[in-house]
């Protein structure tokens, strides 16, 4: 698959990383081309230049910014993105009296809905936004009993959504269809509540154990 990726920091660089290790073809963009370069040549991706060299190189583009700069740096290359799976990991958080809390309004607004508006031609989706960036410096996440990292993602386009199943299988990762952009949201929330639990001292893990784990559980259906 051939990859852009709009972006050099952490997130870029783990998911980058993991995708050239699947054997993808990835160009990474910035809007400082010398550190996309720089960037791409640590990852041995296939190069680097500005924002958008990248768009227009992926059929699918991770948009790897801090969520208040994604509609600023997608929009002006929507025409560039037409037709392309847009990739939206971004986490709109910020601190709060209380631990860190959403920087949308929640529901239906997300930052993935936003760049719908802003690249309407592009078929985004929603992925990647659950994690820490250093899980995807692993060469195969599995945890616990050895089952692979379940990857929540929400598309509206269905082509979009088996491009996206398709990369996070190429990771030795499951993906998991979380429904469309109007459930977008729910991800972003849940990524800030995980992130509150590990600050607090916590492990978001371990606050939703599979009912299938005690002893004696049925299913619902089964009541």
């Amino acid at each position: 698959m051939r990859i852009g990726i709009l972006g050099t920091g952490a997130m870029a660089a783990a998911l980058g990383g993991a995708w050239v290790r699947a054997g993808h073809e990835v160009v990474v963009g910035g809007r400082d081309p010398l550190a996309a370069g720089q960037l791409a040549a640590v990852l041995g991706a296939s190069g680097g230049g500005d924002l958008a060299t990248a768009a227009r190189f992926g059929e699918a583009v991770l948009v790897a910014v801090p969520a208040e700069a994604a509609v600023p740096v997608v929009a002006p290359l929507a025409a560039d993105l037409a037709g392309r799976a847009l990739l939206d990991c971004t986490v709109p958080m910020a601190p709060g009296a209380d631990g860190p809390r959403l920087t949308t309004a929640g529901a239906t607004d997300s930052v993935a809905a936003r760049l719908a508006v802003a690249a309407p031609t592009a078929r985004v989706a929603k992925v990647f936004g659950i994690c820490h960036e250093s899980i995807w410096t692993m060469p195969r996440p599995a945890f616990e009993s050895g089952a692979p990292l379940g990857v929540p993602y929400c598309a509206d386009d269905p082509a979009a959504a088996a491009l996206v199943a398709d990369l996070i299988a190429s990771m030795a990762c499951t993906p998991v269809h979380c429904g469309g952009l109007d459930r977008a949201g729910l991800l972003e929330a849940t990524a800030v509540f995980a992130v509150g639990v590990w600050w607090s001292g916590g492990e978001a893990r371990h606050v939703l154990p599979s009912p299938a784990l005690a002893p004696g559980a049925t299913d619902d259906d089964d009541r």
